[in-house]
Order: C-alpha cells, then sequence, then structure tokens
C-alpha cells in the first residue's frame, strides 16, 4: 500500500490532479483494462463553472452546479479517488507529493485548471471578490444581502451608496454575466424583499480594460452585449483600467467609483503546481507539445486552462475555455490507450465548437461557425447547452425547475444567508 491506501497493481498507474472538465472525461475514457487510475482533488465534488454566478446571484442552489467525484465515477474499476491537495512533484523519483502523503506514479497528467489572475495587485487580490469556486459564489451571495441588510440599518447616505454599488472588473462572459445578473436582481426581485430600500441608488458598473466587451468573440457579440447592459441600467465603462481598491472606493485611470464590492473577473492564469522545471513554464502556464506531454518530461501530461500548447499558427496557444479542456482530455485518454496497446499517439488540434453567452431574460449572444445570433433563440441555445452540459440527471432537472420558475414569476427564491461573509484581511 501507498501512503495514500492505493493497492499495488500489475497495471501501470496514472494519477490525474484535477476532476474538472478535462480531468474528468481523462477519467471516463481512459481504460481500466491497462491502468489503474488515481484521482487526486482538494474538493469532492465536480464544479460547473460557466453557471457560478447564478448562484451568486440567487438563482440557482450551489448543489445543483455541483456533483460528487465518487458518484460520477463509482461504476469505473481500478479508479481511486483521493480528497487531498497535491503539492509539489518530485520527477525524479516519478512522485507526487500531497497533504496526505507521495504517491508514486507511471504517468502524471495535471488537470488543475486556472485561478483568477489578480496581475501582482496585492491589494485588489486582498479586498476584492473572485469567483472561481463554490466557495466564492456563496461568498458574492451572502455579501450581496448582507450589503442590503446593512443599507437598511444606516443613516448615512454615502456609506449607503457604497453598499448597494457593484463594480465588476473585466468584459469577458463572466463579467457580462454577473452584470446582468445583478441588473435583473435589482430590478425583479430586491424590491420585493427590500421595499423599504430606495433601490434607485443602486448602481451596477461593468469595467474593462479595452474597446470592447467579449473579445474573444465577434465584434458583434460586444456591441450587442453593450446594447443589452445598457438598457438593463448597467454603467459600462471601456477603455478603463482599475488602479487600486481601498475598500469603499474603486479607483480607475477615468473615475472613482464608490464602492465596498470589487467582484474581479478581469482574467485568469494557470493553476500551477511546483516542483516543474521553469524553462517549462511561460506565461503562467505549463509549456506541452502536441500529444500535451509537458515539455522536457515523458511521463507529465498537462491539459486545459493550466497548458501552453503553441505551434507557428497559434502562437498564443488554445482558448482557455472547457471545450478546450475536453477535447484535450478525450484526445489524452484515447492516446494513453493507443500507448498500452504499442499504437501511435495522435497529436492534438482545436475544434472550435463556438461562444456564447447571456446577459438576461430572453437575451444572449451566441457564435457558432461564422454564424452570429442573438436574443431569444441564442438564449434558448445558451440554456440547452449548459443544461446537457452539468452533471448528473438531478441537477438538470433542478436547474430546469429554477430556471422555470425564476422566468415565469420573476423570482429567486434561493436569497440565504447561510455563513455571513467576513473580508479576506479581516480573517
Amino acid at each position: 500500500m501507498s501512503a495514500l491506501n492505493i493497492p499495488e497493481s500489475n497495471l501501470k498507474r496514472v494519477v490525474v490532479i484535477g476532476g474538472g472538465f478535462g480531468g474528468l472525461k481523462i477519467l471516463n475514457q481512459i481504460s481500466s483494462k491497462y491502468y489503474q487510475v488515481v484521482l487526486i482533488d482538494k474538493n469532492n465534488y465536480h464544479n460547473f463553472q460557466p453557471l457560478l454566478y447564478q448562484v451568486a446571484t440567487s438563482g440557482l442552489e450551489p448543489d445543483s452546479i455541483a456533483y460528487p467525484l465518487r458518484k460520477i465515477l463509482w461504476k469505473k474499476s481500478e479508479f481511486y479517488f483521493r480528497n487531498t491537495k497535491a503539492l509539489k512533484i518530485d520527477s525524479e523519483n516519478k512522485r507526487l507529493v500531497t497533504e496526505a502523503g507521495p504517491i508514486n506514479y507511471d504517468f502524471l497528467i495535471i488537470a488543475t485548471g486556472s485561478k483568477t489572475n489578480y496581475f501582482g495587485n496585492k491589494v485588489i487580490e486582498e479586498k476584492s471578490m473572485a469567483l472561481k469556486s463554490v466557495t466564492d459564489a456563496l461568498n458574492l451571495r451572502s455579501l450581496i444581502l448582507e450589503n442590503c441588510e446593512a443599507s437598511l440599518l444606516t443613516s448615512d447616505l454615502e456609506e449607503r451608496e457604497r453598499l448597494m454599488n457593484y463594480v465588476v472588473v473585466g468584459g469577458g462572459p463572466t463579467g457580462v454575466e454577473l452584470s446582468g445578473a445583478l441588473a435583473e436582481l435589482k430590478k425583479h426581485v430586491l424590491p420585493k424583499d427590500y421595499p423599504d430600500l430606495d433601490l434607485r441608488r443602486m448602481n451596477v458598473h461593468l469595467v474593462e480594460a479595452t474597446d470592447t466587451l467579449l473579445g474573444t468573440m465577434d465584434p458583434k457579440a460586444g456591441e450587442k452585449a453593450k446594447e443589452y447592459l445598457t438598457k438593463m441600467g448597467v454603467n459600462v465603462w471601456l477603455n478603463t483600467k482599475v488602479e487600486n481598491f481601498d475598500g469603499s472606493t474603486v479607483k480607475t485611470n477615468n473615475k472613482e467609483l464608490p464602492s465596498k464590492t470589487l467582484v474581479w473577473a478581469a482574467g485568469v492564469s494557470g493553476n500551477l503546481i511546483d516542483g516543474l522545471d521553469s524553462k517549462s513554464i511561460e506565461r503562467g502556464r505549463v509549456l506541452v507539445d502536441q500529444y500535451n506531454r509537458v515539455e522536457g518530461y515523458d511521463e507529465i501530461y498537462c491539459i486545459g486552462d493550466v497548458c501552453l500548447m503553441k505551434s507557428d499558427e497559434n502562437p498564443n496557444g488554445d482558448p482557455m475555455v472547457a471545450q478546450t479542456a475536453i477535447q484535450q482530455g478525450g484526445l489524452l485518454a484515447k492516446n494513453l490507450n493507443s500507448l498500452a496497446k504499442g499504437k501511435e499517439m495522435t497529436p492534438f488540434s482545436y475544434s472550435d465548437k463556438g461562444s456564447m453567452a447571456t446577459i438576461g431574460r430572453n437575451k444572449a449572444v451566441a457564435e457558432v461557425g461564422k454564424f452570429f445570433f442573438d436574443g431569444i433563440l441564442a438564449w434558448l441555445v445558451w440554456m440547452f447547452v449548459h443544461l446537457m452540459a452539468l452533471v448528473g440527471f438531478r441537477n438538470r432537472v433542478v436547474a430546469l425547475i429554477n430556471w422555470t420558475q425564476n422566468y415565469i414569476t420573476y423570482d429567486k427564491g434561493i436569497r440565504l444567508i447561510i455563513r455571513p461573509f467576513k473580508n479576506r484581511e479581516k480573517d
């Protein structure tokens, strides 16, 4: 037995770090005939990140976008899950060091995803809100509701304004979708809960450093998203860079915005693990070859957001989206199966399935191939795609019921402060 109580086997051992989109794809498709597979993850659930903003704005329950990893893979033989955090790779001894102890591997697959990129601004990192995990979403949900309650308890109008204003930084899908959800919360939900609170004083600001929203999509998408958000009452600030945040005022290169809540959705970087040579790291991501093998290592592979696969045609690598991780995970599982059979591996080539973002009720933008469409059709397509992508039948049913109820009643029934949120600098 290893330190993690994994039984010895005559099969080669594949250790996968991370149960995200890419990790799950590998685990589902790698053959138990050839490999013993061990999954290492600090959480015991798979987190559907594209819908975190709906948990944060009381649209969905947290357990409708999270699903137990053991339940997903309970039928798979020669599979073991250990709920612990990976700390360091010891490549010389082909060993992964975790908080619970070391584990040896024949092949190691890094699928750790991404983390919020604060671009070196420690003050903003300390005082802002992130939206990368279920915990982040629950913290933001609690803070939004606590701000409303605190606004009723203060007679200081300036303090009330800071409590009721929200600044979302980053004009990508997360920032756009969260801003739209906050605007709908202001218009349809909070007036029922807080009839004695003047919600006209609540402002949602979306701040983007470039000259367009949804910069990775067709320019029409950014224009339409801005049009939708503006009509919904969101203040969209383009060519505006956040420089500082003291907990009460957001300072930008153009103006100051009074707010006690800054949500940082301005970028991500690879969620790296210690132990790899610095030559294998570039721009905060792990360099891999066309087979997702980490440069400089024969037995270590890397997929998804954390990896960077450069080519002459694509020097910046593939987009840091779920589809990249899913496609790389599926091909890597196939390649490892082929390797076990003595067959050649297939190089990876990303296939763009399209992009979409929802702004609000009946409002979305979608880009599929050369086709761009928006409005209710894009919104319905977005709902269908995300519903089917959820893991587990129960989660799909719960999400569909919540969305249907919200659509009919203009209400979101999960407005609970389960645990009061404390700013990180106060912990």
